[in-house]
Formats: C-alpha cells, structure tokens, sequence
C-alpha cells in the first residue's frame, strides 16, 4: 500500500501544472492534499471523480482561497471526521481524519507561524489541540497515521540554512520543542527512522531560484506510532524531488498490513 501527501499550493493552479499526470505517476493508494484552496462550488467533476477513488474535502469557510485538505483513497474509509471539533481550527479546512480498521489516516495543514505573533500563537495552539485529540485515539490502542505540512523543520539536517532562520518561523525553537514532545509522546518520523542522515528536502521558496539551488526545508511528514514501526508495516518512506507543481514536493509512505 503506498500512501502521498503533498501541498499543492491550490489545486487549481496545481491542475495547470499537470496535477492529474503526476497524481497517476505516483499511483497511491491513499492520496492526502494540503492547501487546496478552494471553496464547494470550485470543486469540478475532474477533481472529484478520480476514476477508482473516493474523495472527501475539508474546506475553509473563513475566507475565500485558502488552506483546505483534501484525500483520495482507493479503499472506502469506514469513518471519516472533518475536523476535530474546536471551530478556530475546524473553520480553516485543516484536518481530515479517516478511519480504515486497521489505522486512523489524519491529512493534516498546520498552520504556517511567519504572519504574526497571534498566528504563531494559533500555531502552538493547534498543536496542542490536535495531538490532545490524536493522543486520545492513541491510548484507546488505535494505531494512527499524521501526514501533511508540519510547517517545522525539526533539526539542522532538515533545512539548508539553519543559523540564519533561527528566529524564523518553521525553525523556532518554541515550535521545534512540539516536534520534539510528539516524537517523546510516541510518534516516529518515518523518513528519518529509514534516512536518519540522509539530505532531502520538501519545500523551497518560489524566490532566488531557490529549487533549482535545492535551498529548500524539510516541513512535510509522515509521523506514525510507534506500534506501526514495530509491527513491521513500514517498508519505506520517501520524498520525491522529481515531481513538480507546486513549491512543496510530494512524499510518501509504503505499508505491508
């Protein structure tokens, strides 16, 4: 089973950029968007209808083209929630959370910190609240999967220019701190535990040439529980610098269940 996640950076402007060839090239079977940003009557036939999976959309309805996540999935999801009940955080379109008996699937936006001081306080707070919410399921045994822009590079190692964007957001201390506390709480970055040394990143400016320079971060992950490492369904986790068409590239996770 091989799950993508991808920030597409609008979905719209995604599908002028062959959206529809590479999600075929990556031939997932779960397929988690993050930044959509669309509203209901912007979804078309095409982006609704992928031949052989369903699709579901959390969407913003604070302001017109922005955030929102979307998945599509080869197999019917038993449950699906829209959110994790705190409206601040609902109403952005930022969560999707998918229940496939054997995993909980979260497509998850995280808030990008750099606007303000108050959206870096939304930013820590959504953290909280979500993994409160995730840590739940994880104490009632359910073996869970968090996939999608983190907006945090986590060390050094996962972006090019560490010392200069020390008091940038993405490379805070105070935000990096939460990626510490998720992975104390149990949850492993796959990419690292099979490339723990290994240079790749997933997002680069649209500025300075900056891809073509591969000046870029690390802010888009897979983190999964620890029961999942340990049972053996994680075969490999990747990041694919080929695919263009947004600022983020694509990246991935295989299972053997």
């Amino acid at each position: 089973m091989k799950l993508i996640s991808w920030n597409v950076n609008g979905l719209r402007a995604a599908i002028k950029k062959d959206f529809f060839n590479s999600f075929k090239q990556l031939d997932a079977d779960i397929f988690a968007l993050q930044e959509t940003k669309l509203q209901e009557p912007q979804l078309t036939a095409a982006m609704k209808g992928i031949d052989g999976y369903d699709a579901d959309w959390s969407l913003a309805t604070v302001k017109k083209g922005y955030s929102g996540v979307g998945t599509y999935a080869r197999i019917k999801p038993g449950n699906v929630k829209y959110g994790i009940g705190v409206p601040k955080f609902d109403d952005e379109g930022r969560i999707l959370e998918m229940d496939f008996d054997d995993f909980v699937f979260f497509n998850v936006y995280f808030p990008n910190g750099q606007m303000s001081e108050e959206r870096l306080q939304y930013k820590l707070d959504f953290y909280e609240a979500f993994f409160a919410y995730s840590d739940q399921l994880k104490e009632q045994g359910r073996s869970l999967i968090i996939t999608g822009d983190y907006n945090i590079a986590h060390n050094e190692i996962d972006l090019k220019n560490p010392k200069p964007n020390e008091k940038t957001s993405g490379f805070l201390r105070i935000e990096r701190d939460w990626l510490d506390r998720i992975i104390e709480n149990g949850y492993i970055d796959a990419f690292r535990h099979f490339h723990p040394d290994t240079v790749k990143y997933s997002w680069w400016t649209y500025r300075f040439k900056a891809r073509d320079r591969n000046v870029g971060w690390r802010i888009d992950y897979f983190f999964v529980t620890r029961d999942i490492i340990d049972k053996g369904w994680v075969k490999e986790a990747f990041i694919n610098n080929d695919i263009l068409g947004s600022d983020h590239c694509p990246i991935g996770l295989v299972l053997e269940i």
